[in-house]
């Protein structure tokens, strides 16, 4: 689809029927006064309450509003990638359907992003919710998410975030991975950046997520972790530890050896069985790292996807 669009706001929705009405219109008294050619992609995650219906309501009176309803409740970072793929805008700006994150804090995203930026991420530096069941954990998970993918970050789990087209047109969503994405944006060479922003206390209903997706997101956070890793090049990762096996199998093999033909009985001895173990793990890390090299290569060919990216090119002192 060409782009012919300034801003494209994505927000997932579900079960938001009372706060719908009231993110609209501040949407709308937030963007229309900048001169931005704007759409607002609104996306319904199969609420089980009116949210469809007031949907559909506001889509005959807002010229603006784009309403993708999704057959059933995918989860929030499916109904995010589905917003971003109905997105038109050259700018795609996130955030929350609750009325927590402040719509008028959109054109300092986009002010920011225009610096030179990719992605501009929101920071909830007054953040609005308990201590014990929702700072402290999420505290701990921005720590532990910027350790581990090399992005600090204060607040990954802002919704409301700017980005350049470019930097999503590469990503693929799946799992929890929308908290995720600054760091698999900096895995394709983004520039990143974050600004405070307004957090406010939600007007409507409960939160829809629960302490029940932290296994969720830690197992995704080891996918990004690899991806950033060894996306590329996986045999590195099986391959050494392939290798690492083989070489512990051939020095007990060897010892045993050596004190079998001294005339000892080895049959009983648990570094039998440790070195036979490591024999045959060492074999099956090699085959995984083959496969995945393999994998790897599908990949890239079959979506014509390269391993690199170019911020620009320059040809007599003009950029391509």
């Amino acid at each position: 689809m060409t782009s012919h669009l300034d801003l494209s706001v994505v927000v997932p929705l579900y079960n938001e029927e009372e706060s719908l009405p009231h993110l609209v219109e501040q949407l709308l008294q937030a963007l229309r006064p900048s001169g931005e050619r704007f759409e607002l992609v609104l996306v319904n995650d199969g609420s089980s309450d009116g949210t469809a219906r007031v949907l559909e309501q506001l889509s005959g009176e807002v010229p603006e509003l784009v309403a993708v309803l999704l057959r059933k409740n995918y989860g929030q970072t499916a109904a995010m990638a589905a917003g971003f793929d109905a997105a038109s805008g050259e700018v795609i700006v996130s955030l929350d359907g609750d009325l927590q994150n402040d719509p008028s804090d959109i054109p300092m995203l986009l002010s920011k992003l225009r610096e030179g930026y990719d992605l501009v991420s929101g920071w909830r530096h007054q953040r609005q919710d308990a201590a014990i069941q929702r700072k402290l954990p999420s505290k701990i998970a921005n720590r532990l998410i910027g350790r581990v993918t090399g992005v600090r970050l204060h607040d990954y789990g802002c919704s409301l975030k700017a980005y350049r087209r470019e930097v999503l047109a590469d990503m693929r969503l799946y799992g929890e991975l929308h908290r995720f994405l600054p760091a698999l944006a900096f895995i394709e060479g983004a520039r990143i950046t974050e600004v405070k922003v307004n957090h406010r206390a939600r007007q409507f209903g409960s939160s829809k997520y629960g302490i029940d997706r932290t296994f969720r997101v830690l197992m995704d956070l080891l996918t990004v972790w690899f991806m950033k890793r060894f996306l590329t090049r996986p045999m590195y990762v099986f391959g050494f530890g392939g290798l690492l096996a083989i070489v512990t199998s051939l020095i007990a093999s060897s010892y045993l050896l050596v004190i079998k033909l001294m005339g000892q009985d080895i049959g009983n001895r648990p570094l039998l069985t440790l070195a036979v173990v490591m024999g045959l793990a060492g074999i099956q890390l090699f085959c995984f790292g083959l496969l995945g090299e393999l994998l790897i290569r599908t990949y890239h060919e079959s979506q014509d996807r390269p391993i690199y990216r170019v911020r620009a090119t320059l040809r007599g002192g003009r950029a391509g």
